[in-house]
Parts: C-alpha cells; structure tokens; sequence
C-alpha cells in the first residue's frame, strides 16, 4: 500500500524543515543563554520556530479573549492538550514571556532539549515531582515577570474529550496567588492525531478565558479548583468533538 500525500509530506519535508529550524534556532537560543540572563532572546527564538512550524504546517490560528488579559501582567495558562502542536500554537499565540512546565524526558532530545534546560525552563520527574524545586522555580520566574504554561492532563487527549485533571499544577497556583487563565485548544488535534506519522493543513482556535483570582484561596483543594477550571476549558474544547 503506498502511504498517502500527507505522510509523505510530514517524513520527506516537514520533518527535515523543523528539523533545521530546530537546530539553527536552538543554537541561538543555548548561544544567548551565555549572555542574557532573562531568556528575552531565547523567548524569541521559540516564538519563531512555533511560528515557522505552524507557517510550514498550514497552521492558522484565531484567537479569541486576548482582550481579557493585562499585556505584562503575569500568569498561570492553563491549557487542555490536543497535539504536539499545542505547544508552538500557544507561543506564538500569547504575547508573554511564556516557561513551561515539560516532563523530563523532553530534556533528553537534541537542541530542544538543550533549549529548554538552558533558558528557564522546568523539567519535571512526573513520578516523583521535587515540589520545593518546583515552587522555587516559579516563584523566580514570577518574581521577573514572567508567565507559565501548564497542561494539566498530563498527555494528550487523542479523542478531543479534555481528561481529567493533575492537582499538581493547581498547588502552584494557589501557593503562589498567580491568577489562572483558562484556555481552550480546539482542533488542533487534526493537525496531528496522536499515535500516526502524519500533518494535515488546518484551522485551530484559541479562546481566552476571563483570569480567576487565586488571592486568598491558598487554602481551596487544589483538586476541586482543578475541576473548576477543567468545567471552564472543556465545553469550548470539545466543540468539535461531535461536529
């Protein structure tokens, strides 16, 4: 059988594209962490290769409720997980200083990797989580400005359906008193279905939801809270679930 256009596209010209981008961008990124601490270069770097990505994919994005937000304010995003896509979909898409929270064998590839330990970003042991690190870690990167990015399902949802909820991200919010932003990733698992070798040309969207203030809920079950902003989130996400 002779594989369709679309894997043919993604192993003998997406692939080697976002391979090259990958290299040359992280290069620059892990070369600018030698001289600029706050990762600002290393920020941009990441936007360009999402943008590139999502350019060479056929990726559009609309995005709706930017206007909820405060430009330079910080935050904790907290978003459901489609695709792999997700990731450069979300920083190209939000105008922040945006870090990660990744688990750690992300830290074992090439050049991505290498980016992600070298400019701020937190690798994290999911089966033993070091949470005093973790807390660190956040209330540094906050304390400079910057924002964070969560998917709190811990995998992608091949279905559409958002999954439950870790309660792990959500400590870090209340602890911290970071207002949390919902956001719905819609469709852009058909970008890329998990689990096959192939990219398709499409149209994501991004909604925006209204910031919840976490002052004074430090002492609010980080699961119910979880479930909270899970019932925020879904709805939208699985819009086209069914459609």
């Amino acid at each position: 059988m002779i594989p369709p256009y679309h894997w043919w596209r993604t192993v003998f010209f997406l692939i080697p594209a976002i391979s090259v981008y990958t290299i040359v961008l992280g290069t620059l990124s892990i070369g600018s962490s030698l001289f600029e601490k706050r990762g600002y270069v290393a920020h941009w770097c990441a936007r360009t290769w999402s943008r590139l990505i999502l350019r060479t994919t056929g990726v559009r994005v609309d995005i709706d409720g930017l206007e909820r937000l405060v430009p330079g304010r910080t935050y904790l995003f907290v978003a459901n997980h489609q695709s792999i896509y997700d990731i450069p979909i979300l920083f190209w898409s939000l105008p922040y200083q945006l870090r990660i929270i990744a688990k750690e064998s992300l830290g074992r590839f090439p050049f991505l990797g290498w980016h992600l330990r070298r400019t701020g970003h937190m690798l994290v042991n999911r089966r033993r989580p070091d949470r005093v690190a973790i807390f660190s870690w956040a209330s540094r990167l906050t304390s400079a400005g910057l924002s964070l990015i969560v998917f709190p399902e811990g995998t992608r949802s091949p279905g559409g359906r958002v999954g439950r909820f870790k309660r792990g991200s959500f400590y870090l919010a209340l602890e911290s008193g970071m207002p949390v932003v919902p956001v719905s990733v819609i469709g852009s698992r058909h970008v890329m279905l998990k689990g096959r070798l192939a990219t398709y040309p499409g149209d994501v969207r991004l909604v925006i939801h209204a910031p919840i203030d976490t002052g004074g809920l430090s002492d609010t079950d980080p699961r119910a809270f979880g479930e909270r902003v899970r019932q925020i989130i879904a709805p939208a996400a699985e819009s086209d679930v069914d459609g």
